[in-house]
Order: C-alpha cells, then structure tokens, then sequence
C-alpha cells in the first residue's frame, strides 16, 4: 500500500514519521510532497527510506491514500491538478473543510476522509477522530489502522466532528491549562517549575491509564477510591466544586463545539 503526503509541515511531517515507525506501511511505501526542501531534507534526515519531491501530482499518481495537510484555503488549488482516481482514497486533515467541500475538487464519489488529529501525534499519542463517506468497511479498517499507528482513533459521524473537536484538539489545551496552573500552585509552595511540570504532567498520565486500562473504570469510581472521609482530597475536591471548575470546563467544550 503506498502512501502519498502532500505538506510537509507540522502536521504532514508527524504524519510521516508516525506512519514510517509503525508496522502497517513501510516507510519506502511513503511519499512527501512540499515546496519546501528544507523541511522534506529535514524528513529524509530522519528516515531515510520515505520518498520526497517538490511534485504533488507526482507523489500522488501511484498512490492508494493520497493524506492532504495543507491549510484550508490551500486545499482546493493543490487537489484539483491531482486529478484523483475513483480507486483511491482521499484523506483531509484540513481543519474546518466538510466532506462535501472535500468533493468538489474531486471525483465526488471517491472513498473520503475527513481526519481531526491533536498536537500529541507528534509524540504519536493523539485521539484522531475521523469521518467518512463512500468508503467501504475494508477502508474504514485500513484508515482506523493508520491512525492507531499514531495513538488512538475513533470513527465518528462528520455531524459530531466540531463537539469532538472541542474535546480532543482544543481539549489538549484545556488539560495544558490545568497543568500550567497546577504547576503555578506548585512553584508557590517550594517546587521548582521543572520538577513541578513533572509531577503533574505524569499524574496526569496515571489518571488517563487508570480510565484507559480499564473499559469498567470511571472517574468517580478512581476519585472515590482517593476520598477517604475527613481527608484532604475530598476538601480539595469541594474546593474545585465550589470554585466552578466543572461548570468551566462544561462551558469551555459548549462554546468550543459550535
């Protein structure tokens, strides 16, 4: 199976390595497209066996899933010379583009694909929502396997896209928020920053395995097991309650998912 990227920027670049240090595609099954050399030289440096060119008909011509990381009002002028076959699978990571945008500037009834990653794929932990249309189950199977190459993904209908988004990519920002601020709290009573981004950026990893290790689990089911009577973690929970914290972060994904 031959991979075509066209963008070599943030995101078409964590694409690439994700792809290439996974077991699904071999890395010189993959093609980079960009004008940029210096970003596709950068790419080469790091996995020698991909494939690179400054030609975006020419990586896409032979390839079965043709991944478009553009910026949105880029993507209609770089798909339409593409001329993309029926056969092929057209895949957008551009943010805000529907699926019947995407077909305009395609065959409209080619399998497509409408991909929301978050920052973490580039440490290959992102929740990647995706959406579809025309695709066979077959396809769906493929896509889904690519993606969890670079974290977890999840097939969505495109209706629910903009509240999933709210809650994974602008999410990521959110849990940052509460990191940042615990760490501001932490710096206050005597840690250092470096030594506070730590220790809460790894209780933050403990609490996401304590959920994801265990489909049974739930977040009250793990705080309960943390609120002994009279203790100190149910006063910093009424705290939080008192203060407003979930009503903020309710309120934050509502204006977000719109």
């Amino acid at each position: 199976m031959k991979v075509a990227i066209i963008g070599a920027g943030n995101m078409g670049g964590a694409i690439a390595r994700g792809l290439a240090h996974g077991h699904y595609i071999d890395a010189h099954e993959i093609i980079v497209s960009n004008p940029n050399n210096e970003k596709l030289e950068k790419l080469k440096a790091e996995l020698e066996s991909i494939n690179v060119t400054n030609c975006n008909k020419e990586a896409a011509q032979d390839a079965d899933i043709i991944i478009v990381a553009v910026k949105p009002w880029k993507v209609e002028e770089v798909l339409k010379p593409l001329n993309l076959k029926h056969h092929q699978i057209l895949v957008s990571v551009a943010a805000g583009l529907t699926i019947e945008e995407l077909a305009h500037s395609v065959d409209p009834e080619m399998p497509i694909f409408r991909v929301v990653p978050n920052t973490a794929i580039s440490e290959r932990e992102s929740l990647t929502l995706l959406a579809a249309r025309n695709a066979s189950e077959s396809q769906i199977n493929t896509m889904l396997k690519l993606f969890n190459e670079m974290g977890v993904a999840m097939l969505i209908e495109e209706k629910q896209i903009a509240a999933g988004t709210a809650l994974t990519s602008c999410g990521i920002a959110y849990v940052l928020k509460y990191v940042q601020a615990a760490m501001q709290a932490a710096v206050e009573l005597g840690f250092k920053p470096q030594d506070a981004k730590t220790m809460v950026a790894q209780t933050i990893e403990g609490a996401a395995r304590l959920l994801l290790n265990n489909k049974e689990s739930h977040p009250a089911l793990e705080i309960e097991k943390v609120t002994t009577p009279g203790g100190i973690t149910i006063k910093g929970i009424n705290s939080l309650e008192h203060d407003g914290f979930p009503a903020a972060v309710i309120n934050a994904i509502k204006k977000t998912s719109i």
